[in-house]
Protein backbone atom coordinates (compact mmCIF):
# COMPACT_ATOMS: atom_id res chain seq x y z
CA UNK A 1 0.00 0.00 0.00
CA UNK A 2 2.95 2.36 1.15
CA UNK A 3 4.29 1.82 -3.01
CA UNK A 4 0.72 2.51 -4.09
CA UNK A 5 0.49 5.59 -2.06
CA UNK A 6 3.87 6.81 -3.06
CA UNK A 7 3.72 6.52 -6.87
CA UNK A 8 0.13 8.22 -6.69
CA UNK A 9 1.79 10.94 -5.10
CA UNK A 10 5.08 10.90 -7.36
CA UNK A 11 3.01 10.98 -10.58
CA UNK A 12 0.79 13.58 -9.81
CA UNK A 13 2.15 16.53 -11.37
CA UNK A 14 2.41 14.16 -14.07
CA UNK A 15 -1.40 13.78 -14.05
CA UNK A 16 -2.13 17.25 -13.83
CA UNK A 17 0.16 18.49 -16.75
CA UNK A 18 -1.63 15.61 -19.04
CA UNK A 19 -5.14 16.72 -17.53
CA UNK A 20 -4.20 20.42 -18.66
CA UNK A 21 -3.02 19.47 -21.93
CA UNK A 22 -6.31 17.22 -22.78
CA UNK A 23 -8.59 20.06 -21.47
CA UNK A 24 -7.06 22.55 -23.58
CA UNK A 25 -7.13 20.37 -27.08
CA UNK A 26 -11.05 19.30 -26.88
CA UNK A 27 -11.23 23.32 -25.93
CA UNK A 28 -9.44 24.29 -29.10
CA UNK A 29 -10.96 21.09 -31.12
CA UNK A 30 -14.56 22.50 -29.93
CA UNK A 31 -13.39 26.27 -30.92
CA UNK A 32 -12.62 25.08 -34.32
CA UNK A 33 -15.63 22.88 -34.85
CA UNK A 34 -18.18 26.09 -34.40
CA UNK A 35 -16.98 26.65 -37.81
CA UNK A 36 -18.46 23.17 -39.29
CA UNK A 37 -21.64 23.47 -37.03
CA UNK A 38 -24.95 23.56 -39.14
CA UNK A 39 -23.15 24.64 -42.16
CA UNK A 40 -22.86 22.27 -44.99
CA UNK A 41 -21.05 24.47 -46.70
CA UNK A 42 -17.49 23.75 -44.64
CA UNK A 43 -17.78 20.05 -45.66
CA UNK A 44 -16.81 20.80 -49.57
CA UNK A 45 -13.42 21.35 -48.26
CA UNK A 46 -13.61 17.09 -47.84
CA UNK A 47 -14.60 16.90 -51.44
CA UNK A 48 -11.38 18.44 -52.81
CA UNK A 49 -9.10 15.44 -50.98
CA UNK A 50 -7.85 12.33 -52.46
CA UNK A 51 -10.30 9.13 -51.31
CA UNK A 52 -7.70 7.51 -50.20
CA UNK A 53 -7.00 10.22 -47.28
CA UNK A 54 -10.49 10.37 -46.86
CA UNK A 55 -10.41 6.66 -45.96
CA UNK A 56 -7.51 6.39 -44.00
CA UNK A 57 -8.37 9.05 -41.31
CA UNK A 58 -12.35 7.62 -41.55
CA UNK A 59 -13.66 11.60 -42.92
CA UNK A 60 -16.50 10.01 -44.86
CA UNK A 61 -18.07 7.72 -41.57
CA UNK A 62 -18.48 11.51 -40.06
CA UNK A 63 -20.96 13.92 -40.50
CA UNK A 64 -18.95 16.75 -39.22
CA UNK A 65 -21.75 19.46 -39.25
CA UNK A 66 -22.86 17.92 -36.15
CA UNK A 67 -21.07 17.50 -32.39
CA UNK A 68 -21.36 13.65 -32.47
CA UNK A 69 -19.85 13.73 -35.80
CA UNK A 70 -17.18 16.01 -34.90
CA UNK A 71 -16.39 13.94 -31.99
CA UNK A 72 -16.11 10.93 -33.68
CA UNK A 73 -13.52 12.13 -35.60
CA UNK A 74 -12.02 13.59 -32.24
CA UNK A 75 -11.60 9.85 -31.10
CA UNK A 76 -8.39 8.78 -33.17
CA UNK A 77 -6.50 11.96 -31.52
CA UNK A 78 -8.25 11.64 -28.19
CA UNK A 79 -6.81 7.86 -28.43
CA UNK A 80 -3.28 8.87 -29.46
CA UNK A 81 -3.18 11.55 -26.64
CA UNK A 82 -4.31 8.91 -23.60
CA UNK A 83 -2.33 6.07 -25.13
CA UNK A 84 0.95 8.12 -25.07
CA UNK A 85 0.49 9.44 -21.32
CA UNK A 86 -0.56 5.70 -20.41
CA UNK A 87 2.73 4.26 -22.10
CA UNK A 88 5.29 6.49 -20.70
CA UNK A 89 3.51 5.84 -16.96
CA UNK A 90 4.08 2.63 -17.83
CA UNK A 91 7.14 2.60 -19.06
CA UNK A 92 8.29 4.92 -16.79
CA UNK A 93 6.97 3.67 -13.50
CA UNK A 94 9.23 0.49 -13.54
CA UNK A 95 12.44 1.46 -15.00
CA UNK A 96 12.80 5.15 -12.93
CA UNK A 97 13.89 2.86 -9.71
CA UNK A 98 17.01 2.48 -11.99
CA UNK A 99 17.69 5.72 -13.23
CA UNK A 100 16.96 7.25 -9.86
CA UNK A 101 19.15 4.87 -8.48
CA UNK A 102 16.36 4.27 -6.06
CA UNK A 103 15.90 0.37 -6.68
CA UNK A 104 17.97 -0.72 -3.35
CA UNK A 105 15.84 1.15 -1.09
CA UNK A 106 12.61 -0.59 -3.16
CA UNK A 107 14.13 -4.04 -2.61
CA UNK A 108 15.11 -3.73 0.98
CA UNK A 109 11.59 -3.85 1.94
CA UNK A 110 9.43 -6.37 2.79
CA UNK A 111 7.82 -7.40 -0.47
CA UNK A 112 8.71 -9.35 -3.44
CA UNK A 113 9.16 -7.72 -6.50
CA UNK A 114 5.70 -9.17 -8.14
CA UNK A 115 4.52 -7.57 -5.36
CA UNK A 116 6.06 -3.80 -6.37
CA UNK A 117 5.09 -4.36 -10.05
CA UNK A 118 1.55 -4.74 -8.59
CA UNK A 119 1.34 -1.67 -6.69
CA UNK A 120 3.33 0.52 -9.37
CA UNK A 121 0.81 -1.11 -12.07
CA UNK A 122 -2.23 -0.31 -9.96
CA UNK A 123 -0.97 3.57 -9.46
CA UNK A 124 -0.49 3.80 -13.24
CA UNK A 125 -4.10 2.43 -14.14
CA UNK A 126 -5.58 5.07 -11.39
CA UNK A 127 -3.83 7.26 -13.56
CA UNK A 128 -5.52 6.52 -16.63
CA UNK A 129 -8.57 6.07 -15.25
CA UNK A 130 -8.64 9.68 -14.09
CA UNK A 131 -7.28 11.18 -17.50
CA UNK A 132 -10.06 9.36 -19.33
CA UNK A 133 -12.14 11.10 -16.23
CA UNK A 134 -10.92 14.40 -16.84
CA UNK A 135 -11.23 13.57 -21.17
CA UNK A 136 -14.87 12.76 -20.91
CA UNK A 137 -16.18 15.88 -18.52
CA UNK A 138 -13.80 18.24 -20.67
CA UNK A 139 -16.28 16.56 -23.75
CA UNK A 140 -19.70 16.50 -21.68
CA UNK A 141 -18.74 20.89 -20.94
CA UNK A 142 -17.40 21.85 -24.25
CA UNK A 143 -20.40 19.80 -26.28
CA UNK A 144 -23.31 21.34 -23.78
CA UNK A 145 -23.20 24.49 -25.54
CA UNK A 146 -24.41 22.94 -29.17
CA UNK A 147 -27.15 20.50 -26.80
CA UNK A 148 -26.57 17.50 -27.85
CA UNK A 149 -28.84 14.48 -28.26
CA UNK A 150 -29.00 11.37 -26.30
CA UNK A 151 -26.99 9.65 -29.55
CA UNK A 152 -23.79 11.61 -28.22
CA UNK A 153 -24.22 10.84 -24.63
CA UNK A 154 -24.40 6.82 -26.00
CA UNK A 155 -21.20 7.67 -28.24
CA UNK A 156 -19.33 9.29 -25.95
CA UNK A 157 -19.86 6.56 -22.85
CA UNK A 158 -18.96 3.91 -25.87
CA UNK A 159 -15.73 5.71 -26.74
CA UNK A 160 -15.01 6.01 -23.85
CA UNK A 161 -14.79 2.50 -22.99
CA UNK A 162 -12.59 1.83 -25.71
CA UNK A 163 -10.48 4.55 -25.03
CA UNK A 164 -10.23 2.77 -21.37
CA UNK A 165 -9.56 -0.51 -22.95
CA UNK A 166 -6.85 0.72 -25.11
CA UNK A 167 -5.04 2.74 -22.82
CA UNK A 168 -4.48 -0.42 -20.37
CA UNK A 169 -3.07 -1.93 -23.24
CA UNK A 170 -0.38 0.53 -24.17
CA UNK A 171 -0.08 0.84 -20.52
CA UNK A 172 0.40 -3.19 -19.74
CA UNK A 173 2.86 -2.75 -22.98
CA UNK A 174 4.80 0.50 -21.06
CA UNK A 175 4.77 -2.00 -17.71
CA UNK A 176 6.82 -5.25 -19.97
CA UNK A 177 9.16 -3.08 -21.76
CA UNK A 178 9.94 -1.52 -18.05
CA UNK A 179 10.48 -4.94 -16.71
CA UNK A 180 12.30 -6.79 -19.08
CA UNK A 181 14.93 -3.98 -20.87
CA UNK A 182 18.41 -3.72 -19.32
CA UNK A 183 18.91 -0.47 -21.13
CA UNK A 184 16.61 1.59 -18.71
CA UNK A 185 17.61 5.17 -20.30
CA UNK A 186 15.91 4.23 -23.47
CA UNK A 187 12.63 2.43 -21.89
CA UNK A 188 9.91 5.10 -22.53
CA UNK A 189 11.61 6.28 -25.61
CA UNK A 190 10.89 3.18 -26.87
CA UNK A 191 7.08 2.74 -25.88
CA UNK A 192 6.44 5.89 -27.39
CA UNK A 193 8.33 4.77 -30.65
CA UNK A 194 6.59 1.54 -30.53
CA UNK A 195 2.81 3.44 -29.85
CA UNK A 196 3.75 5.65 -32.49
CA UNK A 197 4.42 2.81 -34.88
CA UNK A 198 1.33 1.47 -34.49
CA UNK A 199 -0.42 4.27 -35.03
CA UNK A 200 1.27 5.42 -38.78
CA UNK A 201 0.63 1.64 -39.26
CA UNK A 202 -3.24 2.20 -38.58
CA UNK A 203 -2.98 4.79 -41.38
CA UNK A 204 -1.33 2.60 -43.73
CA UNK A 205 -3.94 -0.20 -43.28
CA UNK A 206 -5.99 2.19 -44.07
CA UNK A 207 -5.17 3.44 -47.41
CA UNK A 208 -6.06 0.43 -49.46
CA UNK A 209 -8.04 -2.81 -48.80
CA UNK A 210 -4.98 -5.26 -49.94
CA UNK A 211 -3.43 -3.34 -46.15
CA UNK A 212 -6.52 -4.51 -43.94
CA UNK A 213 -4.90 -7.10 -42.66
CA UNK A 214 -2.37 -4.86 -40.93
CA UNK A 215 -5.25 -3.83 -38.60
CA UNK A 216 -4.59 -6.96 -36.31
CA UNK A 217 -1.41 -5.85 -35.30
CA UNK A 218 -1.94 -2.12 -34.41
CA UNK A 219 -4.94 -1.21 -31.07
CA UNK A 220 -5.83 2.19 -33.11
CA UNK A 221 -7.82 -0.24 -35.27
CA UNK A 222 -9.06 -2.34 -32.60
CA UNK A 223 -11.86 0.29 -32.19
CA UNK A 224 -13.51 1.94 -35.26
CA UNK A 225 -15.12 5.37 -34.07
CA UNK A 226 -17.59 4.82 -37.30
CA UNK A 227 -19.15 1.57 -36.01
CA UNK A 228 -19.24 2.63 -32.29
CA UNK A 229 -21.60 5.71 -33.62
CA UNK A 230 -23.80 3.89 -36.37
CA UNK A 231 -23.53 0.50 -34.53
CA UNK A 232 -23.20 1.16 -30.83
CA UNK A 233 -20.92 -1.66 -30.50
CA UNK A 234 -16.84 -2.76 -29.98
CA UNK A 235 -15.80 -5.91 -32.23
CA UNK A 236 -15.68 -8.56 -29.88
CA UNK A 237 -13.04 -10.01 -31.90
CA UNK A 238 -10.45 -6.56 -30.54
CA UNK A 239 -11.98 -6.66 -27.50
CA UNK A 240 -10.72 -10.39 -26.95
CA UNK A 241 -7.37 -9.24 -28.71
CA UNK A 242 -6.41 -6.13 -26.87
CA UNK A 243 -7.02 -8.62 -23.41
CA UNK A 244 -5.11 -10.70 -24.92
CA UNK A 245 -2.42 -8.77 -25.10
CA UNK A 246 -2.62 -6.90 -21.90
CA UNK A 247 -2.40 -10.47 -20.37
CA UNK A 248 0.51 -11.33 -22.54
CA UNK A 249 2.39 -8.54 -21.35
CA UNK A 250 1.89 -8.33 -17.48
CA UNK A 251 2.24 -12.28 -17.40
CA UNK A 252 5.91 -10.97 -19.17
CA UNK A 253 6.53 -8.35 -16.94
CA UNK A 254 6.34 -10.09 -13.95
CA UNK A 255 8.63 -12.83 -15.12
CA UNK A 256 11.05 -10.88 -16.49
CA UNK A 257 11.03 -8.14 -13.93
CA UNK A 258 11.70 -11.43 -11.18
CA UNK A 259 14.89 -12.75 -13.16
CA UNK A 260 16.67 -10.30 -14.43
CA UNK A 261 19.51 -8.66 -12.50
CA UNK A 262 18.71 -4.79 -11.18
CA UNK A 263 21.17 -2.08 -11.91
CA UNK A 264 21.70 -0.47 -7.91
Amino acid sequence: MNIFLRELKANFRSLLIWGVIVVLFVTVGVSKFSAYYENPEMLAMLDSMPPAVLAAFNFGAFNLTTVTGFFGLMFTYFALLLCIAAAMWGSDIISKEERDKTVEFALTLPVTRGRVVTAKALAALVNCIALLLITWGASLLSAAQYEPDARFYRFLALSMLALFIMQVTFLSIGIFLGCAMKRYKRVTSVAVSVLLGTYFLSIISGLTRDLDFLKYLTPFKYFDAGRMLHESSLDPVFVVLSLAIVVASMAGAYLTYARRDLYI
